[in-house]
């Protein structure tokens, strides 16, 4: 009988370790980029693709569109991937429409997205691209492209049908990120309240905004109002992530877009989030960076 029990379980060893194994397996996120107004895109294509790469949780591809003009070989393969990472920016033209399809196709589907900065002043005349994303600006948005979506002093959400054009900015600085929901995954964890480095914070965006869900804010020095800096949109099936930070190298340096990154983008992909803040995380009075290097 000890040799049957013996024999099964050697039989069985390598079926378990391929189950180990599989589930092990890191999962894999493309960012596509090509087309963007900050120049310093190519740089902060790979600080993402490093700060994904560093939870061990992914593998990173990128894809690249020509630099102008829709490019009728920007065909990636989304169905390959958990979660595509956008970095496209403002004046990005249409990709082709059968991509457009496909990646239509893959997030409504089930697949992951997560929209960082200049990527949601993009495709402004892409409808279910805005729907994706939630809010965008710039592009000629305005009030026909949603309502203006926002909280105020009490933290109540206002969804603000009045005239006027989509996307705007003061000028860059330091400015405090308050944390509106404190149990979902992504923003679970975090301070109430914690300094991000120098971006620029967007305010007056706007869109279609349906089924958004706002996790934190910053009060802009514009509007006087707390505009999105970390929310989510249900696309069909699928899970989209969206922070308007991340302007510039400077601004993606901070140890909260880093962790927000790796925790948004993981949330994206399963619904779950592993990532645990870290003990450099920043604080209500103090910045946390870290310097980049490639």
């Amino acid at each position: 009988m000890k040799n049957i029990v013996l024999a099964a379980a050697v039989l069985a060893a390598p079926l378990l370790f391929s189950i180990e194994a599989t589930a092990a397996e890191p999962m894999k996120a493309l960012i596509v980029d090509g087309q963007n107004n900050h120049k310093v895109w190519p740089k902060t294509t790979q600080m993402m693709k490093s700060y994904l790469e560093d939870t061990k949780l992914f593998t990173v591809d990128v894809a690249t569109a020509a630099s102008k003009g829709t490019d009728p070989n920007f065909k990636p393969e989304f169905g390959k991937y958990d979660v595509v990472v956008c970095n496209f920016g403002h004046g990005a033209a249409r990709w082709p429409s059968e991509t457009e399809k496909t990646f239509e196709e893959f997030v409504g589907g089930g697949g992951g997205f997560v929209v960082v900065h200049a990527a949601d002043n993009s495709f402004p005349d892409w409808p279910a691209y805005n729907e994706m994303i939630g809010l965008g600006g710039w592009g000629g948005r305005n009030e026909k492209s949603g309502p203006y979506v926002y909280t105020n002093s009490d933290g109540d959400l206002i969804r603000d049908t009045s005239a006027g054009r989509g996307g705007n900015h003061g000028k860059q600085w330091e400015f405090p990120v308050v944390v509106r929901d404190h149990e979902h995954p992504i923003t679970k964890g975090m301070p109430v309240e914690w300094l991000h480095a120098q971006d620029e914070l967007y305010d007056q965006l706007r869109g279609p905004a349906q089924n958004m869900k706002i996790l934190a804010t910053a009060e802009s020095q514009v509007t006087s109002r707390h505009e999105p800096m970390i929310f989510t949109v249900k696309y069909g099936r699928g899970r989209v992530f969206h922070t308007p930070m991340g302007h510039a190298e400077y601004s993606q340096e901070c140890v909260g877009f880093i962790t927000t990154l790796q925790r948004g983008t993981e949330w994206a992909a399963t619904g779950k989030v592993t990532v645990a803040i870290p003990d450099d995380f920043p604080t209500a009075d103090k910045l946390s960076s870290r310097k980049f290097s490639e």
